[in-house]
């Protein structure tokens, strides 16, 4: 049986392409489950119906590798249960090489899913680079403009202690605004001023 998973970081944002990929794939709109929720962990009310509904042998399709989840070490974990314990397939339609269906002169399933886990492991690899690249450069940002001696605009001490840790999770898409917001206990304007300073490291 075919089954489709959508999603987006908000409420605001729509699902009409997803949902139109996933149907041309061929799931019919009843196995089709969404969510309009952060990917950052699979505690997500759809996607947990979801995984209760799948059996051996079914498809689990998704438009992209990000639409199931945003952290890499999860999602190879994920991945791994559903493909061996579950024994489910899966196919990201955006990318041909995450298909762990059985492909026509390749001896079977197990090539096919042994090809889907090593590239989801390359990009898990360039994907944790990325993250360490992003959170090396807002390092050397801050350095910088501390030897500047650029000032926030408030003392020190007004400025929330996780408010680096936020903006780099909102960079990386895995913190929605509003959860941001919520965070630092900041307002919109405040936010967005100290983000821009912190971006620029100027």
């Amino acid at each position: 049986m075919y089954f489709g998973y959508a999603r987006v970081s908000s409420k605001s944002q729509n699902l009409d392409r997803q949902l139109a990929e996933l149907r041309e794939f061929g799931v019919a709109e009843k196995n089709i489950f969404c969510d309009k929720e952060s990917g950052k962990s699979f505690d997500r009310k759809s996607y947990l119906r979801l995984r209760k509904k799948l059996k051996e042998g079914d498809l689990l399709v998704v438009k992209s590798i990000d639409r199931l989840g945003r952290n890499y070490a999860m999602i190879l974990e994920e991945w791994a249960f559903l493909t061996k314990t579950a024994k489910c397939d899966i196919v990201v339609l955006d990318m041909d090489l995450l298909d762990t269906r059985a492909r026509e002169g390749n001896g079977g399933d197990l090539m096919g899913r042994f090809i889907a886990d090593l590239v989801l492991q390359i990009l898990s690899f360039v994907a944790e680079n990325e993250r360490m690249s992003i959170r090396e450069r807002q390092a050397e940002g801050i350095k910088l403009a501390k030897a500047k001696g650029v000032k926030f605009g408030r003392p020190r001490k007004e400025l929330p202690e996780n408010l680096a840790d936020v903006f780099t999770l909102y960079i990386l898409g895995d913190l929605t605004f509003a959860e941001a917001l919520k965070r630092t206990k900041l307002k919109r304007t405040t936010f967005y001023n100290y983000f821009h300073l912190y971006t620029r490291g100027a």
